[in-house]
C-alpha cells in the first residue's frame, strides 16, 4: 500500500514539475522575446537617427559643392579676364617705364640691371642724402623683382630667370647697404665740424620716409657724456665708461625695409616631377581603357548569351518581354555606373599619387643660414629693421692754410669690437657691461614677449 501511494504522488509530483517547467520555459521565451523586440527597437532606433545623421551631412555636403561649383564657374569665367587684366597691366607698366626715361632699368632684363649696378659702385663720395635719393630708386627695384618672381606662375618661371632675379635683388641689398656705410663715413670725417656746441660731441638725425640715420661721434671722450638722447626723439642710448673715453662713433640705422632675412624660395615644377606625373597618368590611363575594354567584351558576351536563350524559349506573353527589357537596361546602367565609379577611383587615386609626388619633391627649408642672413621662424617683421653699430671713429678733417686735410684710410670704415677679444688685462667681470638703447615704439605695437636681439 505504501509503495502504490508513493508512486501516485511521484506522478502527480512529476506532472507539476512538468508544468512548473514548461511555465518557467515559456516565461523565459516571453523574456527573450521581449528582450530581442528591446534589442531590436533599440537597434533600428539607431540606425534610424544614423540614418538620418548621414543624410543631413549629404545634404551638407551636397549643398556645399553646389557653392563650390558655382564659385568654381564663376572663377572660371572671370579667370579670362583677370589674364587679360594682368597682361594690359603688365604692357602699361611696361610703357609707363618707357616714357619716363628717368634713367632707372628695366628688372627683367639682366644687362641693363648689371649696368645701373656697375654704375653706381663706380660713383663715389656720395653723401648720406644722396645715398638715400637713390635708395628709393633702388628699393623700388627690388620691389618690381619680388613682384615678378610672385606673380609669375611657376610654369613661367626658368630656373635661370630665377637666379638671375634673386641675385640681382642680393646684389642691390648688398649695394645699398654699403653705400650707407661709405656715406656714413663721409659724415664722421666731418663729425668736428658738426659737434654741437653743449656736450663738443656731434649729434646728428636724418629722416626719410624709408631710412632714419642716429649717429653720435664722441669727440670730447667725457666720460660723464654716457647717456645721449637725440633731440625731439625718443631714442637714445648708454654706453659704459670705457667706451666714454674711446674713440668711436655710434650709429643706429632704421630702415623701414627687411634686407635681413633670407628671400622666399621660389618652387618649380622640376623636369622628374612633370615626367613621373605624365607617366603615372598615361599607365593609369591605360588601365583604365584595359579595365573597360574587358568589361564591354565580357558584357557582350554575357548579352549574346542571353539573347540565344530568349531565342530558344518561347515567349508567349508581351509583359514578359517587357520585363526582360527593363531588366536588360537596368543591366546595361548598372554597368555604365559601374564604369563611372571605377573612372573616378582610379581618377582620384591619381590624384592623390600626383599630389604626394609633389610633396615629396617640394623643395626643404635649409638647415643653416649664412652669417648675414636672419631665419625668422615663420614671423615677419614689422615696424622695420634697427642696425646698432659701434664705430672707429675715422679721422677728422683738419684746416690748413685755407685748405682741408683728412687721412684716407684703405680699409674704409671699421667696426669697433666690443668687449675686446681678450680680456686678460681685465679682471672684473663687470669690465664690460651692455649698451642700454632706447628705443621709440609706435602706439599700434604690442609686445606679448620680451624682444630678442638678433645677431
Amino acid at each position: 500500500m505504501s509503495g502504490s501511494k508513493k508512486k501516485k504522488v511521484t506522478k502527480a509530483e512529476r506532472l507539476k514539475l512538468l508544468q512548473e517547467e514548461e511555465e518557467r520555459r515559456l516565461k523565459e521565451e516571453e523574456e527573450a522575446r521581449l528582450k530581442y523586440e528591446k534589442e531590436e527597437m533599440e537597434r533600428l532606433e539607431i540606425q534610424r537617427i544614423e540614418k538620418e545623421k548621414w543624410h543631413r551631412l549629404e545634404a551638407k555636403d551636397l549643398e556645399r559643392r553646389n557653392e563650390e561649383l558655382e564659385e568654381l564657374y564663376l572663377l572660371e569665367r572671370c579667370f579670362p579676364e583677370a589674364e587679360k587684366l594682368k597682361q594690359e597691366t603688365k604692357l602699361l607698366s611696361q610703357w609707363k617705364h618707357y616714357i619716363q626715361c628717368d634713367g632707372s632699368p628695366d628688372p627683367s632684363v639682366a644687362q641693363e640691371m648689371n649696368t645701373f649696378i656697375s654704375l653706381w659702385k663706380e660713383k663715389t663720395n656720395e653723401t648720406f642724402e644722396e645715398v638715400i635719393e637713390k635708395s628709393k630708386v633702388v628699393l623700388n627695384l627690388i620691389e618690381k623683382l619680388k613682384f615678378i618672381l610672385l606673380e609669375t606662375p611657376p610654369c613661367d618661371l626658368q630656373d635661370k630667370n630665377i637666379i638671375q632675379y634673386q641675385e640681382s635683388i642680393l646684389q642691390l641689398q648688398e649695394l645699398l647697404h654699403l653705400k650707407f656705410g661709405v656715406a656714413t663715413e663721409i659724415l664722421l670725417k666731418q663729425a668736428s665740424t658738426l659737434a654741437d656746441l653743449d656736450s663738443g660731441n656731434m649729434e646728428k638725425v636724418i629722416k626719410d620716409e624709408n631710412v632714419t640715420l642716429y649717429v653720435w661721434a664722441n669727440l670730447k671722450k667725457n666720460p660723464r657724456h654716457r647717456s645721449v638722447r637725440f633731440s625731439e626723439t625718443q631714442i637714445g642710448f648708454e654706453i659704459p665708461r670705457i667706451l666714454a673715453t674711446s674713440d668711436i662713433a655710434v650709429r643706429l640705422l632704421h630702415t623701414h625695409y627687411d634686407h635681413v632675412s633670407a628671400l622666399h624660395p621660389v618652387s618649380t615644377p622640376s623636369k622628374e616631377y612633370t615626367s613621373a606625373v605624365t607617366e603615372l597618368v598615361k599607365d593609369d590611363v591605360k588601365n583604365v581603357e584595359k579595365a573597360i575594354s574587358k568589361e564591354v567584351e565580357e558584357e557582350s558576351k554575357q548579352q549574346e548569351r542571353g539573347s540565344h536563350l530568349i531565342q530558344e524559349e518561347e515567349i508567349k506573353v508581351e509583359e514578359e518581354q517587357g520585363d526582360i527589357e527593363v531588366k536588360m537596361s537596368s543591366a546595361e546602367e548598372e554597368s555604365e555606373a559601374i564604369k563611372c565609379e571605377r573612372e573616378m577611383k582610379v581618377l582620384s587615386e591619381t590624384v592623390s599619387a600626383a599630389q604626394l609626388l609633389l610633396v615629396e619633391n617640394s623643395s626643404e627649408k635649409p638647415d643653416f643660414f649664412e652669417d648675414n642672413v636672419v631665419d625668422l621662424c615663420q614671423f615677419t617683421t614689422l615696424g622695420g629693421v634697427y642696425h646698432l653699430d659701434i664705430l672707429e671713429l675715422p679721422p677728422q678733417c683738419k684746416p690748413v692754410k685755407g685748405w682741408m686735410i683728412v687721412e684716407i684710410l684703405k680699409e674704409g670704415l671699421q667696426k669697433y669690437t666690443y668687449p675686446p677679444e681678450t680680456t686678460e688685462e681685465f679682471e672684473t667681470e663687470n669690465a664690460f657691461p651692455p649698451i642700454e638703447v632706447t628705443l621709440e615704439v609706435h602706439e599700434n605695437v604690442i609686445f606679448f614677449e620680451d624682444p630678442v636681439v638678433v645677431r
